[in-house]
């Protein structure tokens, strides 16, 4: 499974509600009408990102796909036919927006994470040590650990998704984030198995 993550944030003049209304509505364009291979979307709100907006209040949106091609498909669908409409007016009040590309590498892919924990992996540490360390830590907290792909993208390396914010082991250093949820509204913890 793969994720585009997209921080975006809104211009000035334009109101926190009216924005979050132009966001849900092409989330919602692109369930009813969704591509090839597109599994769901999720938005949710943060601050403290200093990769988006200079730290500022942001929301990032998470775009699951079964693989690279549904990734292609969703990059033409999210900007022709039903969804035209909806993207357009939700583009035009954004300010600004920096994209990543992630891939599900163990836990589960929560629908409505609470917390974000980004970190880079540790010196001398393997990728395989990192996945080991990390895998009892993901099954107890019923989480979903997402590595960055390709170096596509200005955010950390590693994101650790979770209902709760959970002890990441030494040496992981991460920036926890608290995240609100801005689509859809699910119950918090409701997660969808790994693929």
């Amino acid at each position: 499974m793969l994720a585009y993550v997209f921080w975006h944030w809104r211009q000035p003049q334009t109101a926190a509600a009216d924005y979050e209304s132009r966001q849900r509505a092409f989330h919602a364009a692109l369930a009813a009408a969704p591509s090839p291979g597109f599994l769901r979307s999720f938005s949710v709100g943060l601050s403290g990102a200093p990769w988006a907006a200079g730290g500022g209040d942001v929301y990032e949106d998470w775009y699951l796909v079964q693989d690279f091609g549904a990734l292609g498909a969703l990059n033409e669908a999210a900007v022709s036919a039903s969804r035209t409409a909806p993207h357009d007016a939700a583009a035009a009040v954004a300010s600004g927006g920096a994209g990543g590309l992630y891939r599900l590498r163990g836990g589960a892919a929560l629908r409505a994470p609470g917390y974000a924990h980004w970190f880079g992996k540790p010196d001398g540490m393997s990728y395989g040590e990192l996945f080991a360390r990390l895998a009892p830590v993901l099954d107890q907290a019923g989480a979903g650990l997402w590595m960055r792909q390709m170096v596509l993208g200005p955010g950390r390396e590693f994101c650790v998704h979770a209902s709760a914010p959970v002890s990441l082991p030494a040496p992981f250093d991460a920036l926890v984030l608290p995240l609100r949820p801005a689509w859809p509204a699910l119950d918090e913890g409701e997660t969808e198995p790994a693929r």
